[in-house]
């Protein structure tokens, strides 16, 4: 019994911590994943991922409504975004049992590599909020982001929300702090659609994830007050702070595991 209770309370705060970080910048799966991998090693991974969704699926809807109240989520480029993609994680959630994703795991470090440079060259970057796109070009542009993303997080996942936030900041020209509430939005849609797949499939503990997912919205709204109480240069650090620690995961994962 004490070892039960001490794994919640590992799984409690993880998920609590992962929802901060989460609101941010995204990225929350790094915090919350190998958590419960470590605390339910005998549990098959897809069980796991499954039960991580339900967390990350109303951590990230608190998030995206505190965001709500205090900044304007442009809701032209989100709503395409989430929608195309929630269609796009099905697809790639379809294909991961179908096609090899070794070459991926091995890319996937140097993308991060690339943003995190980027980002670090560019001072300003994020930094103002200067809306680049308009009308139908928005829309198409938010559609191709939402469609790349969603597919991507169905066929493999890690460091989707920071992709999102970095992309809303690069090509629409949002800053940090809206790129992060857009990105939340357009975030709910991929990981309803991961829910709805895992749990199709029988790959939720339910029990286990509501719990978490108590604690991961309380640390969704810690983040984001703290999101916009300190604005885009503190979003701006704590992006490149997570980047950096998915290059580290994800290049241990790719090469040395």
């Amino acid at each position: 019994m004490p070892d039960l209770f001490s794994n919640y309370v590992i799984l409690c705060v993880g998920a609590f911590v992962a929802g901060l970080v989460d609101a941010v910048v995204g990225g929350g799966g790094l915090v919350l994943i190998p958590t419960l991998f470590s605390v339910f090693p005998n549990v098959a991974p897809a069980t796991l991922l499954g039960t991580n969704k339900v967390a990350g699926v109303m951590g990230t809807s608190a998030a995206a409504i505190n965001f709500a109240r205090k900044v304007r989520i442009h809701w032209a480029a989100a709503a395409p975004a989430a929608l195309a993609a929630f269609a796009l994680s099905f697809t790639g959630a379809y294909l991961v049992t179908h096609v090899p994703t070794d070459m991926m795991r091995k890319a996937l470090p140097f993308v991060l590599l690339a943003v995190a440079i980027y980002t670090l060259k560019k001072k300003d970057f994020g930094q103002t909020h200067a809306p680049l796109l308009s009308g139908g070009k928005e829309k198409l542009y938010a559609v191709l982001v939402g469609a790349g993303v969603g597919f991507y997080d169905g066929l493999f996942g890690p460091g989707t929300g920071s992709f999102f936030v970095f992309l809303f900041v690069r090509i629409f020209g949002y800053d940090f702090l809206r790129a992060s509430a857009v990105s939340k939005v357009v975030n709910i849609a991929t990981n309803l659609a991961a829910l709805v797949w895992f749990s199709y499939n029988g790959h939720v503990i339910w029990q286990l994830g509501l719990l978490m997912a108590v604690f991961n919205i309380g640390g969704s709204l810690v983040g984001t007050k703290l999101a916009m109480k300190h604005g885009s240069s503190f979003v701006r650090k704590l992006f490149l702070f997570v980047v950096s620690a998915l290059i580290l995961k994800t290049g241990y994962d790719a090469f040395l595991k």
